[in-house]
């Protein structure tokens, strides 16, 4: 409870998204520390404080950076994905509508540290508030010379822009993302070649998320040690977890990296509401598999520990499930998202998400076979890792594991064609 918020600190102030509050925080410092630096500093001391992406792989950012190549002259660029489209999560949205600022900080600093010159921030079309924010957070930036031609008296020029999707899942993967900029339909790529070395427009190009980029300025400002002391080795820093569902207080919570599932569901969301019990979480939005109320118990929420744990934290949505929950319901809702937004590329993908939601709703309405359960889980293995991107694995994941950990209730839907909760099959 006495963890000091970092990147939410401006969060509650007035007038929080304008450029004086910002800076009367001693907002920029980062960015004019950066500019006085070498980019191969900058790189340093983000690598040296551990800092992975907050977006979902959990990749170390200052490795991210590294891969730009140094012997490159020509046009690099930036991108911020602030695709915001994983069920379950919130958090990004917060930043930008709360501390615009904070976003553009971090961007100078990551912009210099790899030369980019351009930078985009892709904002998910639903967002309509957070982009007109975002985008008078920029001219307000523009307005103070602290984005352009050589910024803050440096030799440094960077342009941002901010380019509004047409909310699509897909994009906010990052090949999609450059596709979609680039002004093509948003599939993803086939890698490599990476963005590093074949981005945007055939450039290098590095894509972080939001809130990536926003922990980039407190490491400049209060250095990579401090940075590293919070949170748990190998997964270090402050954490945006969103909590939804079953809960008494969901919301964004910011505590340090690695902070126990529990803690986090009892202390800060108020524990599980109508004093019901937990029974299921799915902790990194919802293409992560699903843990059991006792796998929940001594479970820190960080990358590698949700890793060991046959899930992944991904973006922090921890979805919560209480006891009076349909897991074959529950399935078919997370499965109806993925097949109506894959974006048609592969075939495993496109035909396999569709198989498998029309699978789980003649189970949910009373009309299931009894090899329904089997014949999911075969069309699960038939999608998992035969797609060019990250959807196909993040659709079968959640639905995969509840059928494995949740089969009594498939088992009993298909036999006596309604739920074991008490629920009568829908008509």
């Amino acid at each position: 409870m006495g963890f000091d918020r970092v990147l939410t600190r401006n969060v509650g102030k007035p007038d929080s998204r304008k450029i004086d509050t910002y800076l009367a925080g001693g907002g920029y410092s980062a960015a004019r520390k950066a500019v006085t630096s070498t980019p191969d500093e900058v790189v340093k001391i983000v690598s040296d404080s551990g800092l992975r992406g907050r977006g979902g792989a959990g990749f170390p950012t200052g490795k991210k950076w590294s891969f730009i190549p140094k012997n490159d002259t020509g046009q690099k660029f930036l991108c911020c994905n602030a695709d915001e489209s994983e069920p379950g999560t919130f958090k990004d949205r917060v930043l930008l509508e709360h501390d615009p600022h904070l976003l553009i900080d971090g961007m100078i600093v990551s912009a210099y540290a790899i030369q980019a010159t351009r930078a985009f921030i892709y904002i998910r079309g639903e967002m309509h508030a957070a982009a007109k924010i975002l985008e008078g957070a920029v001219a307000e930036a523009y307005a103070r010379g602290f984005l352009g031609k050589k910024i803050f008296g440096s030799a440094f020029d960077l342009d941002i822009t901010v380019y509004r999707g047409a909310g699509a899942y897909i994009c906010g993967e990052e090949t999609g993302l450059i596709e979609s900029l680039e002004g093509k339909r948003g599939w993803p790529r086939i890698k490599p070649p990476f963005p590093a070395i074949k981005g945007l427009f055939g450039r290098p190009t590095v894509v972080n998320n939001v809130e990536t980029l926003c922990c980039v300025p407190p490491i400049l400002e209060r250095g990579a040690s401090w940075f590293a002391s919070i949170g748990t080795p190998n997964n270090t820093g402050p954490k945006l977890y969103c909590v939804s569902g079953h809960v008494n207080r969901p919301g964004v919570y910011e505590l340090p990296l690695g902070t126990p599932m529990m803690e986090l569901l009892d202390q800060y969301a108020g524990g599980i509401w109508k004093g019901r019990t937990l029974k299921a979480v799915i902790p990194g939005g919802s293409s992560a598999a699903v843990l059991t109320a006792p796998e929940c118990q001594a479970l820190p929420l960080d990358f590698d520990s949700c890793g060991k744990a046959h899930t992944m934290l991904g973006s922090a949505g921890v979805i919560v499930m209480d006891d009076h929950t349909c897991m074959v319901d529950a399935a078919l809702n997370v499965m109806r998202f993925y097949a109506h937004e894959s974006c048609g590329q592969c075939t495993p993908c496109r035909e396999g998400t569709t198989w498998v939601a029309k699978i789980l709703n003649r189970d949910v309405h009373g009309q299931g076979l009894e090899t329904d359960p089997d014949l999911l889980l075969d069309v699960c293995r038939n999608i998992e890792g035969r797609a060019i991107c990250p959807l196909a694995d993040g659709a079968v994941a959640p639905v995969a594991s509840i059928i494995r950990k949740f089969r009594s209730e498939f088992d009993h839907h298909v036999k006596h064609k309604s739920c074991d909760l008490g629920k009568a099959a829908v008509a």
